[in-house]
């Protein structure tokens, strides 16, 4: 593998476009392609986001110039598996009642013979192919692939990995795994460079008389972030890596917060700089950032020698965000800007080049939007609406905000200017996102916000459906009645000692 440093990075770009301003137009009256990526677990620390100042994506940055970036675009459920599902079937996590890692939305009659987004492109002509991490988990039956996605590719995975744990455990702990940092190891031995080449053959040997929806799905930055060393060695190691946290920035915020997120192999703050590991995670998530972003440069790459760029919509998207110590966390489960704000940005035809889109969109826009950009029937039975008056004009106002749950009765609304936050007990934060976007001060017990709240609260969901049967890991549940909370099956009381702090 050739050794990559900082003053080099700028050759991992690909040049596989020429931005140019303005629409980018197919020259064939043929439906436009998809291709569909999605990067795990990935916040907004990529370059069109500048969530981070020091985060290295060329590949991301040269998409966003040829497309159109929302930079206010946030996931329907802070954790993998009821956000992919709400963006594949472009229904809120409070209409399905699937909040938790379990059940597959499959096994529920409800949703067993629902339309899926890539069923919607099948039916209408397009060859699917999938591959990676696109759904939280698949069905292994043949019949039961076939009907999701024509082609299947590699499942998601970490590829090679240590003989041993990197990161210590402290006695007592199960962090699962919460495993980061590097080890001896090649690129091309890592799953998620296997799955870049799978789809790079795909896009070399596609058939020339049919459009295709080709999904990617990729691993990294997800735990565990193990990383080869030039990747590491792009980011420094000292204490510009690390975000800004304030040490009392819980004190304002009510108690049930902490229910989203009782206990979890996450790890606290307070444990990660015990075991002096605070650089080593933040370092190893941005090196597996940068890594996933050259992974879709070599995608993207293969796309333009193909000759398909000029006729496909590349959108590509993250799941839900990532805590890196803001709040005194780790990890994702919560109602906070740091796990619901995710990338959003789409090129190709149909979108308006080098573009950002500040007004509030959400994961399951994505369907009816590809729906519309490639000409596809509408569809009368989805939640999601579509983002192409942004992707044509950005400065096209947006009515709703987003909309974030986690377990019945927790939600967030997110406007332009404003996150408004009620918990299932009632209690409430707000925060002015232009003057406090790290989030430190909750302003809802203040009298002079009463009409902030009153606007934010009319946004809350009408259903609020009860968790479907089978419902497991991650499951949070509140009795009003008795004020007792429920967390994986243990009961959770006012006077409990909030763990790990």
């Amino acid at each position: 593998m050739q050794k990559l440093s900082s003053h080099v990075l700028a050759s991992v770009a690909v040049s596989w476009f020429v931005a140019t301003a303005g629409f980018a137009e197919p020259k064939t009256p043929t439906k436009p392609n998809i291709l569909f990526i999605a990067i795990d677990d990935q916040n907004d620390w990529v370059g069109p986001l500048k969530g981070h100042p020091l985060v290295k994506t060329p590949n991301l940055d040269q998409l966003a110039a040829r497309g159109t970036t929302f930079t206010n675009a946030h996931c329907q459920a802070p954790i993998c598996h009821p956000s992919r599902t709400s963006l594949m079937l472009s229904l809120r996590p409070t209409t399905t009642g699937i909040y938790g890692m379990s059940p597959w939305f499959r096994t529920l009659d409800r949703w067993k013979d629902r339309v899926t987004l890539p069923q919607h492109f099948k039916a209408n002509g397009y060859r699917t192919l999938t591959s990676g991490k696109v759904y939280h988990g698949a069905p292994k039956e043949a019949k039961a692939r076939e009907k999701e996605f024509d082609i299947w590719g590699p499942s998601q995975g970490t590829g090679v990995k240590p003989a041993k744990k990197l990161v210590p455990v402290p006695d007592g702990e199960d962090l699962g795994s919460m495993e980061w940092g590097v080890f001896p190891h090649n690129d091309e031995d890592k799953g998620d460079y296997k799955l870049a080449s799978w789809a790079i053959e795909q896009l070399r040997t596609a058939p020339k008389d049919q459009p295709f929806f080709l999904s990617v799905g990729f691993f990294l930055p997800h735990v565990p972030c193990y990383i080869t060393q030039p990747w590491y060695d792009l980011y420094p190691d000292d204490d510009r890596l690390l975000p800004p946290v304030k040490a009392d920035d819980r004190d304002d915020t009510p108690r049930f917060a902490w229910y989203l997120h009782w206990s979890l192999p996450e790890p606290r703050l307070k444990m990660v700089q015990a075991a002096n590991q605070w650089r080593n995670l933040v370092r190893s998530y941005l090196a597996s950032t940068s890594f996933i972003d050259a992974q879709i440069g070599r995608v993207l790459a293969q796309l333009e020698a193909s000759g398909l760029a000029e006729n496909t919509v590349v959108v590509v998207w993250g799941d839900n965000g990532w805590h890196f110590g803001e709040k005194g966390i780790t990890g994702k489960n919560t109602l906070w800007e740091r796990s619901t704000r995710i990338p959003l940005i789409f090129a190709g035809p149909g979108v308006h080049a080098d573009s950002r889109v500040s007004q509030p969109a959400e994961l399951l826009d994505i369907y009816p939007t590809l729906a519309e950009l490639a000409g596809l029937p509408a569809r009368n039975d989805l939640e999601g609406t579509s983002l192409t008056p942004q992707l044509r004009e950005p400065q096209a106002k947006r009515v709703r905000p987003a909309l974030t749950s986690h377990n019945q009765g927790n939600h967030a609304v997110r406007s332009d200017h404003w996150r408004y936050i009620r918990y299932a007990d009632g209690t409430e934060e707000l925060y002015d996102e232009k003057t406090d976007p790290n989030e430190w001060t909750n302003l809802a017990n203040r009298p002079e916000f009463s009409k902030v709240l009153a606007e934010h609260r009319r946004w809350l969901p009408h259903i609020d459906a009860d968790l479907v049967p089978k419902s497991a890991r991650r499951i949070l549940t509140y009795d009003p009645a008795t004020d007792e909370a429920t967390w994986e099956n243990k009961k959770i009381t006012r006077t409990d000692p909030i763990p790990g702090i």
